[in-house]
């Protein structure tokens, strides 16, 4: 995901709100005032110093235990909201991270993504050989549903490329059948 300012997917992380602890006094806002902030409003805030930042939920202890017992059981699309962006709200709260935290969470992104990677590939190819078959459909759809936007459009990718790769073998393979005879 890029930080394009036309990317919906950009749009929807930014909409993500963290938990701020504020410094000082700001109208309206008491010092040691913990609220959630939107992450396009929190930008300024954290760079501005009046408040400090509180790592979200989907990046804590919990969540990185999990992950790193075994990081395909991780529902990451339970984790956030607004199409489960989990991979892009990450990036964006290691942008205002200084930069040992940022390179922990760097490796808890990087560690996820590697692990559940192999997994996504395999099932998008096990589900584009079974064809239509209901169930076959229902299967792909619970199994898409926990994953993360980026690890969904990746899923799409490789369930087509293994359905053509099938329908050129298939075809191919006609071909070469008529040709011998």
């Amino acid at each position: 995901m890029d930080n394009d300012y036309f990317s919906i997917d950009a749009i929807l992380a930014e909409n993500q709100k963290i938990q701020c602890t504020f410094k000082v006094d700001v109208p309206e806002i008491k010092a040691l005032a913990k609220l959630p902030i939107p992450m396009w409003l929190a930008y300024i805030i954290l760079l501005s110093e009046w408040a400090d930042l509180t790592i979200p939920a989907p990046f804590g202890p919990r969540v990185r235990n999990a992950l790193k017992a075994d990081p395909r059981s991780v529902r990451l699309s339970a984790l956030v909201g607004a199409g489960g962006l989990w991979y892009g709200f990450g990036k964006m709260i290691m942008d205002i991270l200084d930069d040992d935290q940022a390179n922990i969470m760097s490796d808890v992104l990087t560690k996820a993504f590697r692990g559940r990677l192999t997994e996504v590939i395999d099932q998008a190819q096990h589900f584009a050989t079974l064809g239509v078959a209901g169930s076959a459909i229902d299967a792909a759809q619970s199994f898409r549903e926990g994953l993360d936007g980026t690890e969904r459009e990746l899923f799409a990718l490789a369930q087509e490329s293994s359905k053509r790769t099938k329908r050129w073998y298939e075809n191919h393979d006609r071909t070469r059948q008529r040709t011998r005879r």
